[in-house]
């Protein structure tokens, strides 16, 4: 299928590797020009020369930390005008409700409810004057289904929600279509993270960890970052500028619910 964005640009959060270079990939197979963003250099520059050389397309990297005033300024004022946006960054880490003091989710908070914010007003506006525009924000299947581990990220994350829902429909009249994917577990480094916590505190094994949470799975399985991007590049492509507002579960059929 022809996504109909080739030419366009965009800005994928966090996407030196794991779910956002998933969707990175996907974009620039569908001839997207990309700026890409990570806190590390090497890993970066590394993944940017691999989808030059895959795809022929133009690859802009930042390095910088997304969750900070600063790195987001630098990344915006080196990106330019943007087509696309794909927010993205590192989940807080678990635990239980009693390990959690403020500080804690103000942390939690600036990565993952205000940065996205943050970055939806400074491009939102460029998006509306031009009459198009994608944005794709990727947060979490807690969202729909809270896990009771991650609740620094069930708050951050529900925040970001109920600012979407709003936003998406106050925009969508002028081109720009704003939606959320929601991951389940997949096989990248937030896996592994979450395994060996899962392992350490059970006394087994990583490979125990990880086929015990696969069983949960309907699928049977980890969901790969490939298969997480062609979605994501659907929901940026031309297809989709009828589905507004919406929280897109890519869970293998973990989370057990009717809507």
């Amino acid at each position: 299928m022809d996504l109909g964005i080739s030419g366009k640009r965009a800005l994928v959060c966090a996407s030196s590797k794991g779910l956002g270079r998933g969707c990175a990939d996907a974009l620039a197979a569908a001839g997207v020009d990309l700026v890409m963003n990570a806190r590390g250099t090497e890993a970066l520059d590394a993944t940017a020369e691999s989808i030059r050389a895959a795809h022929g397309v133009s690859v802009t990297t930042i390095a910088a930390d997304i969750t900070t005033e600063a790195g987001r300024a630098k990344v915006l004022d080196a990106a330019g005008q943007l087509d696309i946006l794909v927010t993205n960054a590192g989940g807080p880490p678990p635990g239980i409700w009693s390990d959690w003091e403020r500080e804690d989710f103000i942390k939690a908070l600036d990565a993952n409810m205000l940065t996205p914010i943050a970055l939806m007003k400074a491009l939102l506006p460029g998006m509306m004057d031009r009459g198009w525009g994608r944005v794709v924000n990727i947060t979490s299947q807690s969202v729909k289904a809270p896990i009771a581990a991650l609740g620094l990220s069930n708050s951050a994350r529900a925040g970001l929600t109920g600012y979407v829902a709003g936003t998406s429909r106050q925009v969508a009249g002028n081109g720009v279509v704003i939606n959320n994917m929601l991951p389940g577990i997949h096989a990248t480094d937030r896996a592994i993270s979450l395994d060996t916590g899962v392992a350490e505190s059970q006394g087994i094994t990583l490979d125990e960890a990880k086929d015990r949470r696969a069983a949960t799975i309907p699928a049977g399985r980890y969901g790969t970052p490939e298969e997480f991007g062609a979605m994501c590049a659907f929901l940026c492509s031309q297809h989709a500028g009828f589905i507004v507002g919406q929280n897109i579960l890519l869970d293998g059929g973990a989370t057990n619910s009717t809507l």
